[in-house]
């Protein structure tokens, strides 16, 4: 199972390919599998955001476990393994300049595992995209973000 990130817009974000040689964060258009987590978003465009993964599993996230979100040191986590911190870094600044480059002035995320996209949100918050590079910044899984731009 990945964790998979969506987005919703007033307008498509251009659409970009996963290159596994030069691994970036791109935006693909929803399959028919994917078309249940529309129903989550007032916004009319909804699209999958890849990280350098493939998938979503390389935005940092939080999972969703007895219905909230466990307390975890990241800061400890991300002492014990730098690379993967770097990694996570990596791929929210290039989220937080793939999104201000959509010149929307909010957008609507939301971070569910493959198997649940069609459940309902657990948190709903309203955040600046700046706080997207905050290093102990993490998507909460099931939870519905407003972003501000």
């Amino acid at each position: 199972m990945c964790f998979v990130l969506y987005a919703g817009t007033t307008t498509p974000i251009p659409r970009s390919a996963f290159d596994e040689n030069a691994p970036y964060v791109h935006v693909t258009a929803l399959t028919e599998d994917e078309m249940p987590v529309s129903a989550h978003f007032s916004a009319p465009a909804v699209q999958n955001i890849g990280s350098t993964s493939g998938c979503g599993c390389d935005f940092p996230h939080a999972m969703f476990q007895n219905g909230g979100w466990p307390e975890i040191d990241f800061a400890q986590s991300d002492n014990r393994n730098p690379e993967r911190a770097a990694t996570h870094r990596q791929n929210l600044a290039a989220l937080a300049a793939l999104l201000q480059s959509t010149g929307e002035t909010t957008i609507e995320l939301y971070g569910v595992w493959w198997s649940d996209m069609a459940e309902e949100p657990q948190a709903r918050e309203v955040i600046a995209v700046s706080q997207l590079l905050d290093p102990a910044f993490r998507l909460k899984e099931r939870g519905f973000y407003t972003i501000t731009l």
